[in-house]
């Protein structure tokens, strides 16, 4: 509500600002701290003008320094900020809560300023575009709502306003000043008495307009109509009025045939010419000597008759920046003067002047009562915003009685129409003391309350209080999902058990009682035994079901007091406060165990599940939550090494290794739920080429705690398991997953190399399972090796060899990997359906060292050769062991002289995004 509260006082400041500031700078500086305090997570807030070049400048922001960058020196180019330019075509907000996944922020600024988020808004009128607002972070994105953009919104549309407010307070000044300026330098010249001080005057007032001194008349002999000659200078400029003349006559500039001026004399129009070098009508003879850069030529008209020209020369910059305000007006003051100075040669047609310059100043009349319209017109449309806004809104005298309201206000009171409010007391509403609140209750016309926040603010008239205004809001959905979300803190979603954080609450109370009063508490620490085949057989739907119906069961069989918390997966914890002995603990546990001798009803399916429980004792046992609800952990794991539904109190004298063995097995059970295995890639390659034409997919087990473990710690666990199979089908389908990702981005193809168990091929399934896989992803057989051992084949020859037909038919690449260091028998080896043989790392080590190694791996080369088969030799660590084997005509290598396993996207940016060259 403070919130919300602070906000309508901003809003409130802001108008006030509009309605009594001229200062544009000011008030847009009030918009953007109003939004930077309202949007707190976002670390800048800018607000961007147009420029004649077409990008935005920054003219307003919080920060005002962004990388030792004042904000005026940031530029929005629209031609590299595509979202810029998008908001700009469409006059719609824009925001984009991850700038890494989307390409249309300038990449320039969001690496620059390391930009997450962003959030950009037009400012706009009816039709027109005033300008950007950007905010942005640049640590944690701002995970901005739709209610906050909303909010963001209203302070840019005051913005728009005190633009457009600002252009028209200013359009309305410069006619102001323009129309004064005539009438002033009309009055001016009606006291000049000859040509020279009408062109003195005509001087002055131009130099006020367009800022530059060196103004020079040239006019047409009267005598000799097509004689142009120098008249004179402005005071002011770089030379003195005779050394002007004089230089004219030395460099015999030929102003009868200029072609400038005799165009300028010809349409009787100015010209502009930015860069006198660049146009060839120019005299740049003339232009060298008086240093001019560009120059700009009006000519001097009068009824119809042309007197002569005024230049003004620009001695600085090419391309003056003179708008086409001011050159109209230069214009209208040279018009003037050519009146005055027509008026000096032939008084009798002032009259007619004087009927011109009036026209002119009616129609800068007219030009300000249309100004002035327009302003009132945006006033009406500020009335109307307020009456539209989605807050109620309603008056109050200085007795308390409403004066006006708007139609949400009648709306959420309850009223059919505003009329039914206007003329009641604010009791009807409001029954207390009616001051700014953080929990307030307001009631409806048939008596039914609802919550609010609201605003009162005073109305003045000059420094005398009027009245007061009201801003409310009806928060009843934000506090009913406040109190969904303080549910959600301290409790499960699933079980509506206790979870960890209200557990520990309890517990820490509940043994500060204990330890006082010399109380004995008990931990149970329950888990589920093999819980995953439920996910597995029936669905993780089925498996949510049954930990429901666990909830249920146990916190029927628990005393008064006690607390049942769900700690997340299968696991479970029971806290009994106060017990008088074990038995007792005993006793709850046995019903417990029961509720687990009696199947679970799974929408029609019958499920027996048993449960693992761990018990410890307080004080015995632990002295503090964390360790009692630890030694209850260990105490359940002892459980696990028995029989199901079993259950076990903790003993100091427990192997902690059979707990540690039991934990490390049912987390490998869990890790392919968890997502926790990853896949790595070692590059093969060719080294007669360079290239990289293969990879081997090594599994890695990066667990939740102990971090990356490797395969030699686990696979030996996951063979003895038979987790082996699931796992080993889990590789060959990422495997064949990331080849096609591969393919998909276009990326040359490489084989990939996946390693069997001999308890794969136990299964009688492994071809169909391959080969499903295959046909599911999309994968060419071509592009998959799968590697056995030697010993693999020895143990199951018959059915092993089919299996391998099987797969090499269909066009799978079949190796035998770690070759040399089992049973080799050269008899079967010629009749197996292999394409490659894989030498054993241990025999490149110490190629160099044991002349026995030197001697396999020769042999292992000819011997691949003679039966026509693929050689890739794994373990190379060295440039010496690479150059030996290549010259044995062994080229495809891998090792770590190569590189060392890889995560997906860094093999893939190494060699894939390279086009497969590795040097």
């Amino acid at each position: 509500m403070v919130k919300d509260q602070m906000r309508y006082l901003r809003l409130a400041n802001i108008t006030k600002l509009i309605n009594t500031k001229l200062e544009l700078r000011e008030v847009l500086n009030h918009v953007v701290t109003a939004i930077s305090e309202e949007i707190v997570q976002c670390d800048s807030v800018g607000i961007y003008l147009p420029q004649p070049d077409g990008s935005f400048r920054g003219f307003v922001g919080k920060p005002e320094v962004i990388n030792g960058m004042t904000l005026d020196m940031h530029v929005i180019d629209t031609d590299f900020d595509l979202l810029a330019k998008e908001v700009i075509e469409t006059k719609r907000a824009i925001y984009i809560s991850d700038t890494s996944k989307d390409h249309r922020p300038d990449p320039r600024a969001v690496q620059g300023f390391k930009i997450k988020s962003l959030l950009v808004l037009p400012i706009t009128g009816e039709t027109e575009l005033f300008g950007l607002v950007f905010l942005f972070d640049y640590g944690i994105p701002m995970n901005l709502t739709e209610l906050e953009i909303q909010t963001v919104q209203s302070y840019v549309n005051m913005a728009a306003v005190a633009i457009q407010n600002a252009k028209l307070l200013m359009n309305k000044e410069e006619l102001i000043q323009e129309k004064q300026l005539l009438l002033d330098i009309t009055r001016e010249l009606s006291l000049c008495s000859t040509m020279q001080e009408a062109l003195d005057t005509s001087f002055l007032y131009i130099e006020k307009v367009l800022g530059n001194s060196n103004i020079g008349v040239h006019l047409i002999d009267p005598l000799v109509h097509k004689k142009i000659k120098p008249a004179t200078i402005n005071r002011n400029s770089n030379w003195s009025p005779e050394e002007w003349v004089k230089s004219h006559d030395e460099i015999e500039f030929d102003e009868e045939n200029d072609k400038v001026f005799q165009e300028v004399i010809a349409s009787r129009k100015a010209e502009l010419i930015p860069d006198v070098f660049a146009d060839d009508r120019v005299n740049h003879t003339v232009c060298r000597y008086f240093g001019i850069q560009s120059m700009f030529v009006l000519p001097i008209v009068s009824m119809g008759k042309v007197l002569g020209l005024i230049v003004i020369a620009d001695l600085q910059q090419k391309n003056p920046n003179y708008s086409l305000a001011s050159q109209q007006l230069t214009q209208s003051i040279v018009d003037t003067t050519a009146s005055t100075l027509l008026n000096l040669l032939n008084m009798e047609k002032q009259e007619l002047v004087i009927e011109q310059r009036t026209a002119e100043i009616t129609e800068k009349n007219t030009k300000l009562e249309t100004t002035m319209k327009e302003l009132q017109r945006l006033s009406r449309e500020k009335e109307l915003i307020l009456h539209s806004a989605g807050e109620g809104i309603f008056g109050l005298d200085l007795d308390g009685v409403i004066t006006f309201c708007n139609p949400a206000a009648a709306i959420m009171l309850g009223y059919k129409g505003k009329n039914e409010l206007i003329g009641k007391p604010v009791s009807i509403i409001y029954n207390e003391n009616f001051t700014n609140n953080e929990d307030v209750t307001f009631f409806r016309q048939d008596q039914s309350s609802f919550p609010v926040e609201y605003v009162r603010s005073s109305i003045k008239e000059g420094n005398r209080v009027v009245g007061d205004v009201v801003t409310f809001k009806d928060i009843s959905e934000r506090k009913k999902m406040e109190k969904e979300i303080r549910y959600h803190a301290y409790y499960d979603s699933l079980t509506n058990l206790p979870n960890r954080v209200l557990l520990k609450d309890r517990m820490d109370q509940g043994l500060r009682y204990s330890q006082m009063h010399g109380e004995k508490a008990a931990v149970l620490f329950m888990d589920l035994d093999r819980f995953k085949s439920v996910n597995d057989l029936l669905g993780h739907s089925y498996g949510d079901i049954l930990l429901s119906h666990v909830a249920r069961r146990i916190s029927a069989c628990l005393p008064e007091g006690a607390t049942a918390s769900r700690q997340g997966g299968d696991e479970f914890i029971i806290y009994l406060p106060i017990i008088e002995s074990e038995a007792e603990v005993e006793e709850v546990v046995e019903k417990i165990v029961d509720q687990f001798n009696k199947p679970f009803n799974l929408k029609g399916h019958e499920m027996h599940i048993h449960s693992s429980i761990g018990i410890s004792l307080f004080p015995k046992d632990g002295q503090t939550s964390e360790l009692l609800i630890k030694n209850a952990d260990i105490a359940m794991y002892q459980s696990k090494t028995v029989s199901g539904n079993s259950y076990h109190f903790y003993k100091v004298a427990m192997d902690i290794k059979t707990f540690e063995n039991v934990k490390f097995e049912n987390a490998l059970y869990k890790a392919l739920d968890r997502g926790e295995l990853e896949i790595y890639f070692q590059p093969q390659i060719d080294y007669s080429t360079r290239t990289i034409i293969g990879a081997e997919a090594l599994l890695r087990w990066n667990h939740m705690t102990e971090g990356l473990i490797s395969p030699d710690k686990f696979i030996a666990l996951a063979e003895v398991t038979g987790l082996i199979v699931p796992i080993g089908e889990w590789v060959i389908r990422s495997a064949c997953n990331q080849i096609k990702k591969w393919q998909d981005k276009g990326y040359p193809p490489i084989v990939v190399s996946v390693n069997l168990s001999a308890r794969q091929f136990e299964e009688n399934n492994l071809f169909q399972t391959v080969k499903s896989i295959l046909d599911e992803v999309g994968v060419s057989p071509e592009l998959l090796c799968l590697e056995i051992t030697e010993n693999q084949i020895i143990k199951n020859t018959e059915m092993t060899i089919q299996t391998m037909k099987e797969l090499q038919e269909i066009g799978i690449k079949m190796s035998i990997d770690d070759f040399g260091t089992g049973y080799s028998s050269l008899g079967y080896l010629k009749n197996l359906p292999i394409n490659a043989l894989k030498i054993d790392k241990s025999f490149i080590r110490d190629l160099k060292s044991n002349d026995d190694n030197f001697a396999i791996v020769n042999t292992i080369i000819t011997l691949a050769k003679n039966l026509g088969l693929d050689l890739v030799a794994e373990g190379v660590e060295t440039l010496e062991q690479a150059e030996f084997l290549a010259s044995r005509e062994c080229y495809i290598m891998q090792g770590y002289y190569f590189n060392v396993p890889l995560k997906v996207n860094e093999f893939e940016s190494t060699y894939l995004a390279t086009k497969g060259e590795y040097l």
